[in-house]
């Protein structure tokens, strides 16, 4: 495994941060990594940039420490780390030259990157000027400009509108075609869904999941059978003790086993007029509500 966490453990005075974590992840994979808030994961992350010390285990990349020693490391945080008076182009350069880039290549690769991000307007603006959306992408910008070969995405869809948000996965999409590693944050269940291979969930410090995203839905035991109907089936599904929602004319039922939905729709199909069906995964919306008791992923 290329990123590997290994018995990774921190405390602040009695409160145990992050207890015992391991997990892997192969070069040009991305990882889910989700939790409620004191979940572990900014400790962790934080422990990963070296801003907070580690009380026992390790962080390794490709058998070494992980750090900016032994590869380029970008990191885009939930919380802007900009500096408000200073303008937008200088101060994308001034990240880029921290990073080891020369000025002329930073000054290059900042006016790419403004442009494809539709933000060129605003190069000469200080950083204050600027909606929250644009400051999320020159905070972007300046994560990703050295060409980081580990990428740490905090929340990245924070403060967008829809046409922005859209622009902004293309971003996520183009350094996946790349193969960057990415470690992905994020309470947009759907976002985390579309891009990511692997899932770990962080419960109280714990790790309660890890895994392909695909293995995880599979080892779930059950799945959801959706049926479309003008007819009333609530009746009939709480005398034969059915776990059952129904949201207009659409009825999502819990079943164990593909065989209990086909015998399902076998027997509602001769009692009731039924025009669509269809048998679904668990959503990682509703993994994730199972294993951490909310609703709140962030």
């Amino acid at each position: 495994m290329a990123f590997e966490i290994k018995h990774l453990n921190k405390s602040f005075g009695d409160k145990q941060a992050v207890n015992n974590l391991t997990l892997n992840l192969e070069e040009g994979q991305i990882l889910g990594m989700l939790g409620r808030n004191g979940a572990g994961k900014t400790t962790t992350i934080r422990m990963m940039l070296d801003l907070i010390p580690i009380d026992s285990g390790e962080i390794l990349w490709k058998g070494k420490p992980f750090s900016k020693k032994n590869l380029k490391i970008g990191y885009l945080p939930e919380e802007r780390g900009l500096y408000a008076k200073m303008n937008v182009l200088d101060q994308i350069i001034y990240f880029g030259t921290l990073e080891g880039m020369t000025k002329n290549n930073a000054k290059k690769e900042a006016l790419i990157w403004l442009e494809k991000l539709d933000i060129s307007h605003a190069a000469k603006k200080r950083t204050e000027q600027l909606s929250k959306g644009n400051q999320q992408k020159v905070q972007l910008i300046t994560a990703i400009l050295h060409d980081p070969e580990f990428i740490i995405l905090d929340e990245p869809f924070s403060g967008l509108d829809p046409v922005n948000s859209d622009m902004l996965k293309n971003v996520v999409r183009e350094l996946i075609s790349k193969k960057k590693t990415i470690i992905f944050c994020s309470h947009q269940m759907e976002q985390v869904e579309s891009f990511c291979d692997k899932i770990c969930i962080l419960k109280d410090g714990n790790l309660v999941v890890f895994d392909e995203l695909t293995n995880v839905k599979k080892s779930y035991g059950y799945r959801y059978l959706e049926v479309e109907t003008m007819s009333n089936l609530s009746d009939y599904f709480k005398k034969n003790h059915y776990n059952y929602t129904k949201e207009n004319n659409r009825y999502k039922i819990r079943v164990s086993r593909d065989t209990e939905a086909h015998r399902l729709i076998q027997e509602i199909d001769e009692k009731f007029n039924i025009s669509g069906v269809s048998l679904k995964d668990p959503s990682l919306h509703e993994i994730f509500i199972e294993r951490t008791g909310s609703d709140k992923s962030a």
